[in-house]
């Protein structure tokens, strides 16, 4: 409702994880040229982490979309929470494929042929796990099995495995070794700077369709703090400020209308201590 009032041709900041929207940082660049790389080189295994809504889906549909669609086959699993057998039905399904009968011998070799065959005509097979920080030691063993489906040389499916921070902790316990020993690359995502933010919502904005200065500089600084630099935030709280601008009639937002929206939102507009990802994954505070 509030596009044509500031002349956009498109909702800035929506929900869905929108691959025209982007924002390419240092470490997001970092992060899509290894999803993109792993996954072209047949690595086997990559992980990609991050904070909730730091992009990880984004990133991860950029990275496919990035390929030729007529030759990568794609295996979302967006419920880790399944067993074997409901994994490897979930994932045959995806595929395009009807089990042939509900063993894991059977839906293995079923997949394990029907893999040959995509590898033989040049075509790359992904399976991609989001939320893995859930899924079960069981379950990961069984997808670690999966990359034994490989030629001499090259493996037959690549997997992703997106979770949490927490995914890289699980990642260490010292039962699953093997797993992490398989590890081709590890790809992380992170939360915005103040300077970052800007440059992210200017953005958003010129895609979307209008060069105006929507937001003040104190407005996107009060975002910046509210949001704590999370891009699912920003956008939650841009896409409020848009929608209260418009029913006040107001052309630019300020600072004034970002707290009022924050407190809406029950979200903290004081200063606060930006974590990084240090080395090993491990969260340090500057």
């Amino acid at each position: 409702m509030y596009k044509g009032f500031f002349n956009l041709r498109s909702a800035p900041f929506g929900s869905s994880p929108d691959p025209r929207f982007l924002y390419m940082m240092p470490h997001t660049r970092e992060a899509l040229a290894g999803l993109e790389y792993g996954i072209s080189a047949r690595k086997g295994f990559i992980v990609l982490t991050g904070e909730v809504g730091t992009g990880k889906t984004t990133l991860l549909k950029r990275a496919l979309g990035s390929f030729d669609q007529n030759r990568v086959f794609t295996s979302f699993v967006f419920n880790p929470r399944l067993d074997t057998l409901d994994f490897l039905e979930f994932v045959l399904s995806d595929f395009g494929l009807t089990p042939a009968n509900r063993t894991k011998s059977g839906m293995l070799l079923q997949l394990n042929r029907w893999l040959i065959e995509r590898y033989r005509r040049q075509e790359t097979c992904v399976i991609v796990v989001d939320e893995a920080q859930n899924l079960t030691t069981e379950l990961l063993e069984e997808i670690r099995l999966l990359t034994n489906l490989e030629t001499s040389s090259e493996k037959l499916v690549q997997i992703v495995l997106s979770g949490q921070p927490e995914l890289e902790m699980m990642l260490r316990q010292p039962n699953l070794r093997q797993l992490r020993q398989r590890i081709a690359l590890w790809c992380r995502t992170r939360a915005l700077s103040a300077e970052q933010t800007g440059a992210y919502i200017t953005q958003r904005l010129l895609i979307a369709g209008t060069s105006e200065t929507i937001f003040t500089p104190d407005a996107v600084a009060a975002i910046h703090r509210a949001s704590r630099g999370t891009p699912r935030v920003i956008n939650l709280i841009c896409e409020h400020c848009l929608i209260f601008a418009y029913a006040e009639q107001v052309h630019q937002i300020s600072e004034n209308i970002v707290f009022s929206v924050a407190e809406d939102l029950d979200l903290d507009t004081q200063p606060f201590l930006v974590s990084t990802v240090g080395q090993g994954g491990f969260p340090t505070s500057n």
